[in-house]
């Protein structure tokens, strides 16, 4: 792996000055796309995620899809020269840690060590957000679940998914991670806005918390935010940046802004391209001194296996279901990653 890091480090003709190599860190984020267990869960809205169901969820199925997605994780930034998985990923929509425990035990993934960050979320569906780490390098300090309390015009509770912060020691290096899954966008986005703006306010609170106690604090926020890189709740809310290198005082820098200003997205929603997942990094992050980890490049893994091949959707995600009609696929989102790189000695 770090050999074909060095050869990409060399061939980009930016970072590659002298006979040095660099140690590679890979970060990423998956929405999941209803990764449910097929139990019929009292009090939880998950009856159609069952055999008797609207969607027939049968334990085969949920096998099918347990082995997709940890094969579809299992080469996130291959192309990169990566193998076995993210060093750390976020992940949202699942229902609980039991879905996970059986996601890494995958044969795609069993080898890869993976462990979990995981709280249960009061949200009515029932789907969390997680963590997943390699031991190898990242070890866990600290963790909490931070609720985000929202209430619509008549005063009632609407319940959403919590975020979860998780801070660590990456390869000797001090990192924290927030990972989110904002309000949807499912009764009409002008109408759900200022939920994603009190998830952006929240998100903010937890990162300036972090940036209190060590003001050069790497922090990587991720998710699936329901907004482009261009709506209010990151740009106004989130104080999330497009141009790493014109940062002003307390912004943050948005990695996925350059790929989403070229026209890429990492999912397709309402039939129209969007760049709902993201990763957000602190100013330390940025800069040429790689002494330390610094970002290196962001991406979008879009892998010809993630992508339906032909029909109406031909350039989707291909997911596991299109209405109620079984496909076998992954999710309706693309994965998205970044690579940090520091120097090796």
């Amino acid at each position: 792996m770090r050999k074909q890091f060095l050869l990409a480090l060399f061939l980009s003709g930016s970072l590659f000055l002298s006979a040095q190599t660099y140690r590679a860190g890979l970060i990423a984020f998956y929405n999941l796309e209803n990764l449910f267990d097929t139990i019929n869960t009292v009090g939880v809205e998950d009856d159609e995620f069952s055999a008797t169901g609207l969607d027939r969820w049968t334990p085969d199925k949920y096998l099918h899809k347990i082995s997709n997605m940890a094969l579809a994780i299992s080469k996130i930034g291959e192309d990169d020269g990566w193998k076995g998985g993210p060093a750390v990923i976020g992940v949202s929509e699942l229902e609980n840690r039991q879905v996970l425990e059986d996601l890494i035990a995958d044969p795609s993934l069993r080898e890869s060590g993976y462990q979990i960050v995981h709280y249960d979320s009061p949200d009515l569906r029932g789907v969390d957000v997680a963590l997943l780490y390699r031991t190898r390098y990242f070890r866990v300090t600290s963790s909490t679940s931070n609720e985000l309390k929202l209430y619509d015009d008549k005063s009632a509770r609407i319940y959403t998914r919590d975020q979860l912060v998780v801070s660590g020691i990456y390869d000797g290096e001090p990192m924290h991670f927030i990972v989110n899954h904002w309000p949807s966008r499912s009764s009409g986005e002008l109408t759900t806005r200022p939920r994603r703006n009190a998830a952006a306010d929240l998100t903010r609170h937890l990162v300036d918390s972090l940036l209190a106690i060590d003001s050069k604090a790497k922090i990587f926020v991720m998710g699936d935010l329901n907004d482009d890189p261009s709506n209010e709740s990151l740009r106004k809310h989130l104080k999330a940046a497009p141009d790493a290198g014109k940062l002003k005082e307390g912004e943050l820098f948005n990695t996925m802004y350059p790929l989403f200003k070229k026209g890429i997205g990492s999912l397709y929603y309402q039939d129209g391209l969007n760049f709902f997942d993201q990763i957000i990094v602190t100013p330390s992050l940025l800069g040429q001194d790689y002494s330390s980890y610094k970002f290196y490049k962001a991406q979008v893994f879009n892998s010809p296996f993630l992508v339906q091949k032909d029909g109406q959707y031909k350039g989707y995600p291909l997911r596991t279901y299109v209405g109620t009609v079984f496909q076998g696929g992954f999710s309706d989102h693309f994965p998205v990653y970044v690579m940090i790189v520091k120097k090796q000695n």
